[in-house]
């Protein structure tokens, strides 16, 4: 039988465990950060783009997809506690795409860019001599940056196959040929600035990938929100805006990498040890490069706010009006930039 003892523990542990309970009232639709600052995007991406979310399993992606859509819907998961929260939507960040919740490509993720960046840069930056080794790894390079375009694309709107191929064979052989053509310049000059062509290819490639992987943006514009994120329509010039500061932080973002290690390895390579061991040049390369994009990726997504915003008057005139009609409050406008 239960004493009068008994059950005042019962009630007590029952009061304790009900206080606390995880509040409901945690915005988990913003990132944990300020991201106003950036320090906090920072932060943000320092999680977003951490390489181990990558070796998580499916049975780990769905667990957080499930606490993080309870949640989103007034249920919290018993035992739950706020940095498990916050920890189960980092993870569903990093594999579910913002706009359309799909779960994405493993190697279009920004969890994978590391990882796959290190290897191809280190890949590129070795085998720069020859054409047929140049044609190889930037159309490598590239097909991977189509993917990774594609994947962290802005917008919910269906692209078909069509589109998809027409957008990857023109930005993959309009990048391509610039490599191609940079890399016959660079047989007229010194050894040491050869070594970035590299990257002078993948900065130009940057800027003709990305806006024809994206293009249906640019022609039917992507969704603008007010603070609340309440939809208010598509903006071309929202797009032109986001693809504008996605071109900049990937330049940004191979420079390190791409610049760094060329000075090194032209040091190196005087040495007796790369003399006697040369087959040791592309690992030293690759993790010379993984080292620099470690923090270079991260930093450089830091660069613009992810939700990122403009005035009401730099919309189409005709988007103007109609918000103006239909929401006469809104100043500023939000929308997803992409990565």
């Amino acid at each position: 039988l239960m004493t009068d003892e008994h059950i005042y523990c019962l009630r007590l542990i029952l009061a304790i465990t009900m206080a606390a309970e995880l509040s409901t009232s945690i915005n988990i639709k913003e990132p944990r950060w300020d991201q106003g600052t950036f320090i906090g995007r920072a932060k943000h991406f320092f999680t977003v783009t951490d390489p181990r979310n990558i070796l998580l399993s499916n049975e780990q992606l769905e667990k957080a997809h499930r606490i993080i859509q309870d949640y989103r819907q007034g249920v919290v998961t018993p035992g739950l506690t706020e940095d498990e929260l916050w920890r189960a939507k980092y993870i569903f960040d990093s594999a579910f795409h913002p706009d359309t919740g799909e779960k994405m490509l493993v190697i279009g993720r920004m969890s994978a860019q590391v990882p796959m960046n290190m290897t191809i840069t280190g890949c590129m930056m070795t085998f720069y001599r020859t054409t047929p080794a140049v044609l190889f790894w930037q159309w490598i390079n590239q097909s991977f940056n189509a993917i990774v375009n594609y994947t962290n694309r802005s917008g919910d709107a269906p692209i078909t196959v069509n589109q998809l191929c027409t957008a990857y064979v023109s930005a993959t052989t309009g990048a391509v040929a610039t490599a191609l053509g940079l890399n016959a310049l660079a047989k007229h000059i010194s050894p040491l600035v050869g070594r970035f062509v590299p990257f002078a290819a993948v900065a130009a490639a940057n800027c003709i990938n990305i806006p024809l992987m994206r293009q249906r943006e640019l022609k039917h514009g992507i969704p603008v929100t007010d603070e609340n994120d309440n939809r208010l329509g598509e903006s071309t010039n929202a797009a032109q805006q986001a693809i504008s500061q996605v071109v900049i932080s990937r330049i940004l973002m191979a420079s390190p990498g791409m610049a760094i290690p060329p000075f090194l390895m032209n040091t190196l390579e005087k040495k007796a040890f790369l003399k006697r061991f040369p087959w040791m040049s592309a690992p030293i390369q690759v993790g010379l490069v993984g080292f620099c994009l470690v923090f270079a990726t991260p930093l450089c997504c830091a660069l613009f706010p992810q939700k990122s915003s403009m005035a009401l008057s730099r919309l189409e005139p005709e988007l103007q009006e109609k918000i103006r009609a239909s929401h006469p409050g809104v100043e500023r406008v939000y929308f997803n930039k992409g990565l």
